[in-house]
């Protein structure tokens, strides 16, 4: 544990200890090898989907465009924070440099707003094909899905900023225990020895950024929903209904997870459960998205069989 010493003879925490992580020797492996295989098949598994898409002509379309953004946010969403966890895992030192720290808070919850936006964005994608499908290739051109990105990531890069500038500021000078298996808001400024009470405004502000997000999704589906139901068709009611599922399994997946760790303001959980929440949305739910994407949407399966033939084929060109 490395501190700092200032001229009032207090000493000041320049790195912090990951608690929750047993030792190597007392189940650390056991975590290890799971979480490393999980890793794998999220890099994998979004990789194939961005190529698919970028290879295959029929996914050349808005909705491919912004689930190929997603996959490529969930590569550097995950990044942030599953290696230094299996890290953590197997090494005796499980610290993370008060810098370190910052960055990694920063860029996760950096990518996690971009994230809902793009979800958000997503859903306007949806509302626009069903409830207008007459206007959506006027409406929804390949400039305006390239604005929505753009100003999804402004969104999420920006927003965050303040937030870790302030805490850069704040003094900390007692215990360095982290009790999370990631930098998080919460747990680092309880380690702070000075009053953080404007937390409440910061809490504040991620109510509005993901009640607005989930408001604009829910919206949207609510008006998606009637106009299928209105369908005279029972196949045109299927194949809307399946062309939203994939999305709307990933929007409740996301949201539901990161609802209940940011929206409780004063209540508190205990270690196990504040740790069960963030795996879910640190870990599971990037895990469930590549298989949601892909198994429950037949382009998507068509185009990745037709990725995987190709790269079989090339494989017996060269040999």
């Amino acid at each position: 544990m490395t501190r700092l010493v200032t001229a009032e003879n207090q000493t000041m925490v320049t790195e912090f200890l990951f608690s929750v992580f047993p030792p190597l020797h007392q189940g650390g492996l056991l975590f290890f090898i799971p979480l490393l295989l999980i890793y794998a098949f999220i890099i994998t598994g979004n990789l194939m989907i961005i190529i698919a898409v970028q290879l295959d002509a029929t996914l050349h379309t808005p909705m491919y465009f912004f689930i190929s953004v997603l996959s490529f946010l969930e590569i550097w969403y995950t990044t942030t924070t599953i290696p230094k966890m299996l890290s953590s895992l197997v090494s005796e030192q499980k610290t993370i440099s008060l810098a370190g720290c910052l960055l990694q808070m920063y860029f996760f919850h950096s990518l996690g707003i971009t994230e809902g936006c793009v979800l958000t964005a997503m859903a306007v994608d949806r509302y626009v094909a069903i409830c207008s499908p007459l206007r959506y290739p006027t409406i929804m051109t390949p400039k305006l899905c390239v604005q929505l990105t753009a100003g999804s990531c402004l969104c999420g890069f920006l927003l965050v900023l303040p937030e870790i500038a302030w805490i850069a500021t704040l003094p900390f000078c007692g215990s360095n225990q982290i009790q999370q298996i990631f930098c998080d808001f919460a747990p680092v400024l309880s380690l702070a020895c000075t009053d953080t009470s404007r937390v409440v405004i910061v809490d504040a502000i991620h109510a509005v950024e993901i009640l607005a997000s989930f408001l604009a999704i829910a919206l949207s589906y609510v008006r998606i929903i009637v106009v299928i139901l209105g369908m005279p068709s029972a196949e045109g009611r299927h194949k809307a209904f399946s062309t939203c599922a994939a999305h709307l399994a990933v929007f409740l997946l996301f949201f539901g997870s990161v609802s209940v760790m940011y929206l409780r303001f004063s209540a508190s959980y205990s270690v196990f459960w504040d740790t069960a929440i963030a795996v879910t949305f640190v870990i599971l739910a990037p895990f469930l998205n590549p298989i949601i994407y892909s198994l429950r949407n037949k382009d998507m399966k068509d185009a990745l069989g037709r990725l995987l033939c190709r790269g079989r084929r090339a494989g017996g060109v060269l040999r």
